[in-house]
């Protein structure tokens, strides 16, 4: 077999239906499985997988252990020869996975490979190729100047050899990942990507950014941005700097300083609420179902050349592919006054993410 898919699941069970109906759209013509490992979901997650998808492999854990510990079961499964780890908030295009394979083929000593990643509103995510977070840098990101501490010197849009990639997207050759006993299980959650990357780069393998294919992520989905995760992913940080660096106290004492403003700047930020006028379905046709409802007029339309401010734009992935979805929310920016949604093929339901601080919106129609 070519390629595992390996999908670390935990209570986002819109978001995994429409991921897994692109990745499904993605390994049409390769030899590749998909796995989905459900971390004790209190939705109906692993129901929708059992109906919707019986050719997944599901894994149910009866507990949430964590992002390493999820994910290393899932590939004790894996049968293929290439591994991607895949948040379930995330969408491919249909080439995504083809345009890798050609990618990595022509590579020696392969560590990991990641590629473009855009939020649900088109933005890029700068996290998508990232430097190795030694101390100054960190301590730089967490005083605002992020310079150092993500992979600046490559293009969004072009590829070659960083440090670091992110947990919510990663490929790279099975035998690599158990060579180096996959993710450390000390990390719970935030951290381990980091840690993965840099163990792969010590053992001599190189890790490359593919800024050729775009995937989106819908930040805020799988963890929300709060006291609890600064809490964790600085904690992490700490695991880290002990594992592979000398122990620095004023870092020490810089996390402490930023969870308690993270915790003071959370309870003072004010998430500007949308204020929609329309919404534009692009599709061939109206889904009536959809338009009862909506709360403003719905408009079917082809001609995006003119979107106003205060505008939604729904996809219809019955109509588009995920690929003309994803290219036209990174070239097509417009405002951040103009959101999107997704209806996924063959789905009663739309969502969209338009911030990270905050859930994402699902609009139910069944």
């Amino acid at each position: 077999m070519k390629l595992s898919i390996v999908i670390l699941n935990y209570n986002v069970r819109y978001f995994l239906e429409l991921c897994l109906k692109s990745v499904q759209a993605a390994i049409y013509n390769l030899d590749a499985e998909i796995i989905v490992v459900d971390n004790n979901s209190a939705d109906d997650s692993c129901k929708i997988v059992k109906g919707l998808f019986p050719n997944v492999k599901l894994i149910e854990n009866k507990e949430n252990l964590g992002f390493s510990k999820g994910n290393n079961i899932g590939i004790l499964q894996a049968k293929g020869e290439y591994l991607c780890i895949l948040n379930p908030d995330t969408v491919v295009a249909e080439d995504t996975f083809e345009r890798l394979l050609e990618f990595v083929e022509k590579k020696e000593k392969l560590g990991i490979v990641g590629c473009k990643l855009i939020n649900g509103v088109g933005d890029f995510l700068p996290e998508s190729k990232r430097n190795i977070p030694y101390v100054k840098a960190a301590i730089k990101k967490l005083l605002g100047n992020t310079k150092d501490y993500y992979a600046s010197h490559i293009n969004e849009n072009k590829s070659g050899k960083v440090d670091v990639l992110v947990g919510a997207f990663m490929f790279l050759k099975r035998e690599v990942y158990n060579e180096i006993g996959g993710f450390d299980e000390d990390y719970f959650m935030y951290g381990e990507d980091i840690d993965l990357s840099y163990r792969i780069l010590k053992k001599g393998y190189n890790n490359y950014y593919f800024g050729e294919t775009t995937v989106i992520h819908f930040k805020g989905e799988s963890t929300l941005k709060n006291r609890l995760y600064a809490r964790r992913f600085y904690a992490a940080m700490q695991i880290f700097y002990k594992k592979h660096f000398k122990k620095n106290i004023f870092f020490d004492i810089l996390v402490w300083l930023a969870i308690k403003l993270v915790s003071f700047f959370k309870k003072k930020l004010n998430i500007e609420t949308k204020n929609i006028k329309k919404y534009i379905f692009i599709s061939s046709t109206i889904n009536e179902a959809l338009k009862s409802v909506l709360s403003k007029d719905i408009i079917v339309s082809l001609d995006l050349s003119s979107i106003e401010n205060d505008t939604e734009v729904i996809f219809d992935a019955n109509f588009l592919s995920y690929k003309e979805i994803i290219d036209f929310m990174q070239s097509k920016r417009k405002s951040k006054l103009v959101t999107y949604k997704i209806l996924p093929e063959k789905s009663k339901f739309v969502l969209g993410s338009d911030n990270a601080l905050i859930r994402g919106e699902v609009i139910d129609f069944d």
